[in-house]
């Protein structure tokens, strides 16, 4: 039996054989567990409907148990972080403890049929001999025992069969809910093949048909039926050692506009590659969709879709669902779970990014993610063209949360490079909106994010007139309008300079501003491209151009780790500098001889522990981090606090 008032267990519990009978005294194993007594209904805030059961979390880090006291209401382990201050091993993810043997244990013992059920800890047919008997799997499964490795190499032979981009990304998505950890191997393994599958482009088409493809629910849907309830929602979800939670209203998905509850499969996609890519474990991470509706008429007539069918809620209603979400996370998971926001409307991004920045630790990747590597491509570039950024002049088609993201970031690193004021150093930078050219006169009816970018000038209406009488050295395409950059636009910047730079950034591929070999031809081989979606490479005049990918997965894995390794508690923009320094000295000489101002992501996540190792660095000298004392190595520390998806072996 099991009392609710001392959380004891009495003798043969049945969690784990005849061993496992508990006692008063101290008692030491490898897989430490924790406890919990969850109060009856009556004693709740909310007083949701719940048992008032035990519930045995099993953390399977290598640390002895606390002694467990009969008389105490939570027996808990010591939650010691790992060496210099990381972050917490919850699992027994890392690297310094794969010798270990652990426990698969979550809610209780994970065995037999369960176990091959559970995608945390299911190794399919990689299971032993050995662990097939002491898990009850013999006669579940096959008798061959298939290595890792070998499950690998038929998943990708499997994921190649299919000829349409969605099916990859469904057999991806089931792959996830299996294996979590062969999820991840493969992704790792062929990260520049299924990037595209598991992100952009394909992500795109994934969140316009998600109702039909929805299966099971991945992260947390928090709508309006919520409010005043989203402490109760956040504390529903199984994982209680949160370090990165990416969120969207799903109002601007892509550039695809308005998907409501469909967003989903954004926030589900990046921490697929905080994981992948920078190293964050995956019970770290939580996808959320807040749900006030949707303006996409389609959406709203359609019986297969998931979300709230009403018209978007927007003002005080909208604001106030923001600030509980806001708060209770910051009551569940404390001061430095980091928050990123994601495919928010202008008009919602960036009033959200201004009011929480100096109480939560926050970043938007379509404004600062955006920027940064941006900017990283850009510093590259300047290796290819020659001087500085303070000699360049830019021009953009698109003024909105990444238009002027990328913008404000170059100002901030040319005033840093040349000690300018901020207000003079704009003046290099020109940016063109539904409208036209943003101009002065002007100033009284833009919005609040494009007035510093209003120059004195006179209108110009057409985007070729506006880089005639600019003379821009790069054109950034930020607009979500596909083909905007038409032949006449390119041939034009190619007439003012040798070397035009051409970053066509919207995603996804139908929306980018122009194609790779488009950009080739019409400038005669003479311009540096980069594009927000993948493009294959170009051969014109017999020479083979391979097109970079200003792709936010360069920066944000890696930024976060930076920030959860620290614990740092905000993001200051020289953070943001660092992390665009640090992936522009990746760039080697081989990829220019390619054209290339971008390094290939096959070594991504060595790219993503520089990146975090700089992000922390610049944290500790500004103040901003919390976990003390400071690595003597960033670099190699940033390396040990990464998720491996190896198998782990199981007692």
């Amino acid at each position: 039996m099991i009392s609710s008032s001392s959380c004891t267990f009495l003798s043969n519990s049945g969690l784990g054989g005849p061993s496992n009978n508990f006692s008063g005294a101290q008692r030491r194993v490898s897989g430490p567990f924790r406890v919990c007594c969850m109060a009856p209904p009556s004693n709740r805030t909310g007083g949701g409907d719940r048992n008032g059961s035990i519930v045995m979390e099993v953390e399977t880090k290598a640390t002895p148990l606390k002694e467990i006291r009969s008389d105490s209401a939570v027996a808990d382990v010591d939650d010691n972080e790992i060496s210099a201050g990381g972050p917490q091993d919850v699992y027994g993810e890392d690297r310094a403890t794969e010798d270990h043997f652990v426990t698969p244990w979550s809610v209780s013992v994970a065995s037999g049929y369960t176990l091959l059920r559970d995608p945390h800890f299911n190794k399919g047919l990689a299971f032993s001999e050995k662990e097939r008997d002491a898990h009850y799997l013999r006669g579940l499964l096959p008798p061959t025992v298939i290595p890792q490795e070998t499950q690998v190499k038929k998943m990708i032979q499997h994921i190649r069969q299919y000829q349409v981009p969605l099916q990859k990304y469904m057999a991806m998505m089931d792959l996830q809910e299996r294996n979590e950890r062969l999820f991840y191997k493969l992704l790792i393994d062929h990260v520049e093949e299924l990037l595209p599958v598991v992100y952009t482009p394909t992500v795109g088409e994934a969140c316009q048909k998600y109702g039909d493809i929805f299966m099971r629910p991945q992260g947390l849907y928090i709508s309006l039926k919520e409010k005043g309830k989203i402490l109760e929602v956040l504390r529903n979800w199984p994982e209680k050692n949160i370090q990165v939670i990416v969120v969207t209203d799903g109002e601007r998905i892509l550039g695809l506009g308005d998907l409501g509850c469909q967003g989903m499969g954004i926030p589900v996609g990046k921490l697929s590659l905080y994981t992948a890519l920078g190293g964050v474990r995956p019970s770290a991470c939580l996808p959320i969709t807040i749900d006030v509706g949707t303006n996409n008429e389609k959406l709203l007539n359609d019986e297969l879709y998931i979300g709230l069918k009403q018209r978007r809620a927007t003002g005080q209603e909208y604001a106030e669902l923001m600030h509980e979400f806001m708060s209770a996370v910051k009551t569940t998971y404390g001061e430095k779970v980091l928050i990123q926001f994601e495919d928010f409307a202008n008009h919602n991004a960036f009033d959200l990014l201004e009011k929480y920045r100096s109480t939560h630790l926050v970043f938007n990747d379509d404004i600062q993610g955006t920027a940064s590597v941006v900017l990283a491509g850009l510093v590259a570039a300047l290796k290819l063209v020659g001087g500085n950024l303070a000699d360049h002049k830019f021009l953009f088609l698109g003024a909105g949360e990444a238009g002027t993201g990328i913008a404000e970031l170059i100002a901030l690193e040319i005033s840093k490079q040349t000690n300018a004021p901020l207000e003079e150093v704009r003046k290099k930078i020109w940016l063109v909106d539904s409208k036209g050219l943003i101009v002065s006169s002007r100033k009284e009816t833009l919005q609040h994010f494009k007035k510093p970018w209003a120059h004195e000038h006179e209108p110009v209406k057409k985007l070729v007139d506006a880089v005639n009488q600019i003379k821009p050295t790069v054109l950034i395409g930020t607009s979500g309008q596909g083909r905007t950059f038409t032949k006449e636009v390119i041939e034009a910047m190619s007439s003012i300079n040798e070397k035009p730079i051409i970053l066509s950034l919207s995603n996804p591929t139908s929306q980018s501003e122009c194609t790779a070999e488009e950009a080739y031809t019409w400038s005669q081989g003479r311009a540096i491209f980069a594009s927000g979606s993948p493009f294959p490479p170009v051969e014109y005049e017999g020479k083979v151009f391979v097109p970079g990918q200003a792709n936010n997965a360069y920066i944000f894995p890696g930024f976060g780790l930076g920030l959860i390794m620290s614990g740092t508690i905000r993001v200051h923009d020289d953070l943001l500098l660092a992390a665009s320094e640090a992936l522009a000295a990746e760039v080697t000489q081989e990829n220019f001889d390619k054209g290339l101002i971008f390094p290939p992501f096959t070594n991504i996540r060595k790219i993503s522990a520089h990146i975090a190792a700089k992000v922390a660095a610049k944290a500790y000298e500004l103040g901003l981090a919390t976990r003390l004392p400071q690595p003597k190595n960033l670099a190699e520390f940033a390396e040990s606090c990464m998720y491996t998806p190896a198998y782990r072996s199981y007692r």
